[in-house]
């Protein structure tokens, strides 16, 4: 039997708020365990929430992004359970009226075309605290710290068919809400994770299978693996003659599979019902239009100006404009060497690779945007040629100048141009090389294309490699075919 998988996400951004969504606490990444949980963050008697307006406007400028419904009125529920982690014994969340409705993420696939992933709704609602297990001899402690963190959770519809297309619309959502500014996109400090719901049915057949959900994945790697390992996981226990039950699910990086945690809840589980200490939030027109016109110039905008005003291909348009981080670097490499190509050329060469070989973001790249628009810029003007600037490349990434003409000055680098000199050190080859002479004019005409090699390679030697390349290759061919 062939088998189809369906996969939806649920995303879960913590917003880029400094203080959390109904407290005025920080929401610093770091602290000393519950040195930043107030009163309202522990539930104590008597406390009242006060929502805050900056997670509105980020959520609302999701929402535009993604062309998505805005209704007008939005209300918070109280989403009822016990855990360690949870001192008040409920969640705030919004389950029957979001503040985001149906929208749109388009999504890049491998073979270069898109496809649209549809979005439920969005709604605000704050974090729990995390549970500690380590170091407590058997025991839990709990850290309160991201208690009444303001997140926005994405939900998806089920229009992912594979773990690709899943990566592919997590990394659309990142893109999103880090060109957005409304979320740092950290995975790794939990600032954005998912939770994916995964069923196979057999091909063709319209009702969706029983669904397992992986909780709290944080990378997109780890997406991709949880979901093969859960379709695996299904497929062989309905063809074992076997049942899929609906449940929550944990994925194990380190043995790459899911386990069981626990039977999946319903919503009845959780007895929601409207908070009674928070207002509806209601919008007006004008503050919604407000938003949409200052929004930024988003991912998929960037990439159709890279492609239509600068002509850059569609790949690399794409791979340039996949992050905030990555768009802002090129184009100041771009706007100071004035040459959009070869400014992707070594983003997308030199500086990709030597960022992969140490493990580094962009935003920590030892070269900055200007030093590398520089260095592109003595390229093409002609002052050093592409050997010696991989070589001052090097430099400025172990620091040894400040700018591409200090290093070009300092290890005398300058590309040599003067026919004169290249005419002179040419002869001097020649008159060192004989029998590479004789080899050459005794060379079917067909055949001295590729011996001209070792002549050029002597005289870039001679020329500590800052001959022009070119140069030594048209005037050597004039000399060696007068021989002949």
């Amino acid at each position: 039997m062939q088998w189809e998988t369906v996969i939806g996400l649920e995303v879960h951004v913590q917003l880029a708020t400094r203080s959390k969504i109904f407290s005025g606490a920080s929401t610093a990444f770091g602290a000393e365990p519950n040195t930043q949980a107030c009163a309202v963050d522990l539930g104590l008697p008597g406390v009242l929430p006060v929502l805050n307006e900056a997670a509105v406007a980020m959520a609302v400028k999701f929402g535009l992004a993604i062309d998505a419904e805005i209704p007008e009125v939005s209300v918070f529920d109280r989403k009822n359970y016990f855990y360690p982690d949870l001192p008040k014994g409920y969640q705030t969340s919004q389950m029957y009226q979001p503040i985001v409705g149906a929208g749109v993420v388009e999504i890049t696939l491998e073979d270069g075309t898109t496809k649209p992933v549809r979005v439920h709704h969005a709604h605000l609602e704050e974090d729990a605290g995390k549970s500690l297990h380590e170091d407590f001899h058997g025991m839990t402690g709990v850290d309160l710290n991201r208690a009444g963190t303001p997140l926005l959770e994405i939900v998806s519809e089920p229009d992912m068919r594979s773990a690709k297309e899943a990566a592919a619309y997590l990394k659309a959502i990142h893109s999103i809400v880090t060109y957005l500014g409304i979320s740092d996109g950290n995975m790794a400090e939990g600032s954005m994770r998912c939770d994916v719901n995964v069923s196979v049915r057999p091909k063709g057949q319209e009702a969706f299978g029983t669904r397992a959900e992986i909780k709290n994945v944080n990378s997109f790697r780890f997406v991709e693996r949880a979901i093969a390992f859960e379709v695996e996981r299904q497929i062989e226990l309905l063809e074992d003659g076997g049942k899929v039950v609906q449940e929550t699910r944990l994925f194990d990086p380190e043995r790459d599979e899911t386990r069981s945690m626990r039977t999946k809840e319903e919503a009845n589980d959780y007895r929601y019902f409207p908070c009674p200490d928070l207002l509806p939030v209601v919008l007006d027109k004008a503050y919604i239009d407000h938003l949409r016109d200052n929004l930024p110039e988003l991912p998929a905008e960037k990439r159709a100006r890279f492609e239509n005003e600068l002509g850059l291909s569609a790949y690399d348009a794409s791979v340039l404009s996949a992050t905030r981080e990555m768009a802002d670097y090129f184009e100041e490499v771009k706007d100071v060497c004035q040459d959009a190509k070869q400014a992707a050329n070594w983003v997308q060469g030199e500086l990709a690779g030597a960022l992969n070989r140490e493990n580094l973001s962009i935003a920590n790249s030892p070269v900055s945007a200007r030093q590398l628009g520089e260095l592109v810029a003595r390229v093409l003007d002609d002052t050093i040629n592409g050997k010696a600037a991989k070589q001052v490349f090097q430099a400025l990434w172990n620091g040894q100048g400040a700018s591409a003409d200090d290093i070009i000055e300092a290890q005398g680098l300058k590309q040599v141009t003067d026919t004169g000199a290249i005419e002179a050190m040419i002869d001097q080859v020649i008159a060192d090389s004989p029998a590479q002479v004789a080899q050459y004019r005794d060379a079917e005409p067909d055949k001295r294309g590729k011996m001209i090699g070792y002549f050029v390679g002597q005289v870039m030697k001679a020329s500590r490699g800052t001959a022009n390349p070119q140069q030594v290759n048209e005037l050597l061919k004039q000399k060696l075919d007068a021989l002949c």
